[in-house]
Formats: C-alpha cells, structure tokens, sequence
C-alpha cells in the first residue's frame, strides 16, 4: 500500500497509527503543502478532493481511499484484530459519536486550509490564528472530556477498556492542542487517556517528527 501523507496532517497521523496499529505495512509517499504538491494534477487524478490523506491499495484492483475516517473503517473490516470498534451495536454508535465530535466538528475548524484562509483573507496574524485554534480546539475537548469520563473503564481508552477509533483520533488532536499551547488542564480525562496512548509503540512511530518529510 501506498500512504499520501504529510507529516503534521492530524488527519494522515491517524491513518498511520491506525495501519501501524493493524501491522500493515505501507510506503509513506509524502505531499508538501507548502509547495502545492496536493493540488497537483497527478495527486488530483488519483484523489480528486486533492485532501490528505489518501491511501492506494494493493488489493481491490488498486482503489485509492480518501477521508481518514472511510480509510480506517475500511482497514477495520478488512483486518478485524485488533478490532476499532466495540462488538455490541450500542458501543460502536457510541464510539463513532466520538469519533465524529473530533473529525467531523472539532478538525474541520482547526486544520491548516481554514488556518490559511483566517492569515489570508481575514489578515490574522499568528496570535489571532492561535487563538482562534485554542477556541475550538477547547470547546471541543469539553464534551468528549464528560463523555471519556463517563464511559471510559480505567481512564486509558475513551470507551470502555479497549482500544477504538475515538483513542485514534484523540492523539492527533491532543499532539496540536499543545503545539498551539491550548490550556488542557480542564481535561485532566483526555490528557490521562492520551499520555497512555502516545506510549504505546505504534502511536510513537506515527508522530510527525519521526516520519521521513518532518521538517
């Protein structure tokens, strides 16, 4: 498999923990923001959101996948040990509603296109960008903070006792969330059930400054 990837994309960091995670190997092949590379008629050709990241396959014909979220459900079903998802029907709706608070309403708000558009269009200058980030970034966490304490068993998982799709994505976030110097001490749940994960060897191998375009 190949990985389209760029280092600090939280979005590519959960797919590399994820196939870390299930042993796959795969080759990173990494798109530099900074030079457009993403928006490339090459990389559009084989993933027309021209987003990262995008995973091709090596089996289903050498289908490319696209939105993290779609890449590792697939890698789910496809190699169900270790499952990220709970066995019972209550759990995985769970699970996805918090995985879903982080991808679908926490992310979109904080990833570098908005960050972008907020310097160039509305003239912000670094400090108005982080405080924008640390706003949401913050408002965000507040709810999964009660949801992690209310369903999380031993304050090492957000659900239950097992690892899922909401531990994936929580490191990413959380890795930003300090790089933007957010306050999480009102989080003391999230910041307990992410120090535990980022120990584990196959979240560490997917943090940004290990991969091989880390500048």
């Amino acid at each position: 498999m190949k990985l389209y990837t760029f280092f600090r994309s939280s979005a590519a960091f959960r797919v590399r923990i994820a196939l870390n995670l299930k042993g796959l190997t795969y080759e990173p092949i990494p798109k530099v923001f900074a030079n457009n590379e993403h928006r490339a008629a090459d990389y559009l050709a084989l993933n027309p959101q021209g987003l990262i990241p995008a995973l091709a396959l090596d089996s289903d014909d050498g289908e490319v996948l696209s939105q993290s979220l779609a890449i590792m459900e697939y890698l789910d079903e496809k190699h169900p040990t270790p499952p990220f998802l709970p066995a019972d029907a209550l759990g995985r709706a769970r699970v996805r509603s918090m995985t879903l608070a982080i991808v679908a309403d926490l992310h979109p708000l904080n990833n570098l296109r908005v960050l972008n558009y907020l310097r160039r269009e509305f003239k912000q200058d670094d400090q108005g960008v982080a405080d924008w980030y640390r706003h949401w970034v913050t408002a965000g966490f507040q709810g999964l903070e009660q949801q992690a304490r209310r369903h999380s068993k031993a304050g090492r998982h957000c659900y239950g006792d097992a690892l899922s799709l909401v531990d994936i994505c929580l490191v990413p976030q959380m890795y930003n969330a300090r790089r933007f110097e957010t306050d999480l001490s009102p989080f003391p749940t999230l910041v307990a059930i992410s120090t535990h994960l980022e120990s584990l060897p196959q979240f560490a191998a997917a943090r940004p400054e290990v991969q091989p375009d880390a500048v």
